[in-house]
Formats: structure tokens, sequence, C-alpha cells
């Protein structure tokens, strides 16, 4: 199984997000991604948000920095 990560720091806040979220099943990344962009970003949990959350997952673990 490939560990997968979603990273805010690739996508502009207005509370310039740093966090990024690793796990080694897409179920746990997505509970944990969208449990934080509904607690800090204050978006509503839907089915379009799980889709599009899904869609930003990246194989391997978030860099140190923020890529651009």
């Amino acid at each position: 199984m490939t560990r997968k990560y979603i990273d805010c720091r690739e996508f502009p806040s207005d509370i310039n997000c740093s966090i990024a979220l690793s796990a080694d099943s897409d179920s746990e990344l997505l509970e944990a991604a969208v449990q934080h962009a509904v607690t800090v970003h204050k978006h509503a949990d839907s089915p379009e948000l799980r889709t599009q959350l899904t869609a930003m997952f990246h194989e391997g673990t978030p860099p140190e920095a923020r890529v651009a």
C-alpha cells in the first residue's frame, strides 16, 4: 500500500494554512481532510467536497517545504 497525502500549502487561503496530512489508506486520509476542511476552512461536508479532496491526493509523503 502506498502512503498518500494532501497539502493545504498548495492552495491559497486567507489564513495561509500550512497543514499537510498523510495516511496509509484513502479512507483515513479523506476523513482527516474532511475534518480539517470543515473545522478550519468552514467548508460544508458534502459529496462534492469529498470528491474535490480525493482529487487532491498525492502518492508519497508531503515535502517539508511548500512546492510551487
